[in-house]
């Protein structure tokens, strides 16, 4: 199922508001996606605000099947990090970045667990993430959003999913 691009929800979970995203937001999610250790497991390094400017403009005009949210701490309202998901033939590769401020609270658990909710309720019936073997946090979040993992290997990384019966 395709979603138009201007009917994403926003989501709601006890601690988090999930927006999303919009060109706007580079200039706050730059400062919580500068710290080096994000890209310890995918590579990379931090991208500048303009950097991320350009990125968000892409994503906004991108295929219909992309979906990404920031993540907005509902008790102070600011940014800690992002979700995405990319959808195509009734399947979503997720992903999740906590910055590093915010990280150990349960955040990208909850995310990734409201992110799932929302595949459910838009008829997605294969939910996949990619997790580098070593990040045990990020396997964690993925187990806690109902995902296992997979004897399938790319790139490096872990094929985890959830298969809806």
């Amino acid at each position: 199922m395709t979603i138009p691009n201007d009917l994403i929800d926003v989501i709601e979970t006890p601690r988090l508001s999930l927006v999303p995203l919009r060109v706007e937001h580079a200039a706050e999610m730059a400062a919580v996606l500068a710290d080096p250790r994000l890209h310890e497991f995918v590579g990379g390094a931090p991208a500048t605000e303009q950097e991320l400017r350009a990125r968000y403009e892409r994503l906004a005009a991108g295929p219909p099947g992309w979906r990404n949210w920031v993540l907005r701490l509902r008790a102070d309202g600011r940014l800690t990090g992002y979700v995405q998901a990319t959808v195509e033939a009734g399947t979503a590769e997720i992903a999740w970045v906590v910055g590093v401020p915010w990280q150990g609270r349960g955040l990208a658990a909850e995310a990734a667990g409201a992110l799932v909710s929302w595949c459910d309720a838009h008829d997605i019936g294969t939910v996949v993430a990619h997790i580098h073997p070593g990040h045990a946090a990020s396997a964690a979040v993925a187990a806690h959003a109902g995902l296992h993992p997979t004897d399938l290997v790319h790139d490096g990384e872990t094929r985890w999913e959830r298969v809806r019966p």
